[in-house]
């Protein structure tokens, strides 16, 4: 932790609690009916969102999956804007269409998630492809989860990027469960990463719910990518605490596995080690706590008295219109 400041640390803990805060408020939504459709929650991941973006350059892209709410409220994306776009209301990102599986953040870097299993994976290379053209150092990442890595699509976007010497990172959030099927039951070798001997890349499996453990993998990934080594691939192990949508009653775990899961909750264990270092109080954490209530507070209220888009809106925004100076 030395290496980043006190007042990041803190930055950092505040992003992971405001993530978390975010999920429950939608999950309490949806329990009580004002939240119509399905989200898919992060609950659990947020080491992952905090330690991947506060590795990154502003500059870098990042392409995710219908479960990362939390990456583009990491990428510093208005919570507002945020809770907006999920209730369909005009004043989100996206006008209210994009939902929660299909949130993009363009100032942010954040070209959306989605909802489809695949895609994110050979988008990014496109991304990619442009970033290593204008040679500025930038780096392309995506993340996908373990059900997703046994698509084609996977095997073929790092195939391209590794014979193209593509910046990718690619990560793959392995949360141990696609859908309701268990990654023991769906794959034949222990870890994800070890598929990238196939690319001649490097595979690196990282603890995906310490923050910092998360945050130094990719730092030092991202430096040889930015080096024009080529792409890498990284296993981020972790878990969800939810089920795969809001709702779910995950009858496919025990109750015993549900409960172990929880031990594993990356925010006491940041919480854990900052205390331990004696980097802050709890009182200074309370503090931080209550501040993201009160942020939280003024996104529903920001949603709740935003309108919806007329109906005329529903033609708009359906294709690119590219402007020429003519």
């Amino acid at each position: 932790m030395m290496e980043l400041s006190k007042e990041k640390l803190l930055d950092m803990y505040k992003t992971m609690v405001s993530i978390r805060e975010f999920e429950q408020s939608l999950s309490e939504a949806v329990t009580a009916g004002t939240l119509p459709g399905f989200v898919h929650l992060g609950i659990g991941q947020e080491a992952i969102h905090v330690g991947v973006t506060t590795a990154l350059r502003p500059t870098d892209w990042v392409s995710s999956t219908h479960r990362d709410h939390g990456m583009l409220l990491a990428r510093g994306a208005d919570i507002k804007r945020m809770r907006a776009e999920i209730f369909g209301k005009v004043t989100g990102y996206c006008k209210g269409k994009g939902g929660s599986m299909h949130l993009a953040a363009y100032d942010k870097g954040a070209p959306g998630c989605n909802g489809i299993l695949g895609p994110s994976q050979t988008i990014n290379n496109g991304i990619a492809l442009a970033l290593k053209k204008r040679g500025q150092g930038d780096i392309a990442v995506v993340l996908f989860g373990d059900g997703a890595a046994h698509r084609g699509e996977f095997h073929e976007a790092l195939n391209l990027a590794a014979c193209w010497k593509l910046p990718v990172l690619a990560i793959c959030v392995n949360n141990q469960y696609a859908i309701s099927v268990c990654f023991d039951d769906a794959c034949a070798i222990e870890d994800i990463a070890a598929r990238s001997s196939g690319y001649g890349i490097p595979g690196l499996v990282v603890d995906g719910n310490d923050v910092m453990a998360v945050y130094e993998a990719i730092s030092e990934t991202a430096k040889s990518i930015r080096e024009g080594k080529g792409p890498a691939l990284l296993e981020l192990k972790t878990r969800r605490f939810k089920g795969h949508f809001e709702g779910d009653p995950q009858s496919y775990k025990t109750p015993e596995e549900i409960a172990e899961e929880m031990k594993d909750d990356p925010i006491p264990l940041f919480v854990k080690q900052m205390l331990e270092q004696e980097i802050t109080t709890e009182e200074t954490l309370k503090g931080i706590d209550d501040e993201v209530k009160k942020e939280m507070q003024e996104a529903i209220e920001f949603a709740e008295q935003s309108e919806y888009p007329p109906l005329e809106e529903i033609f708009t925004d359906l294709y690119y219109e590219e402007r020429r100076n003519v």
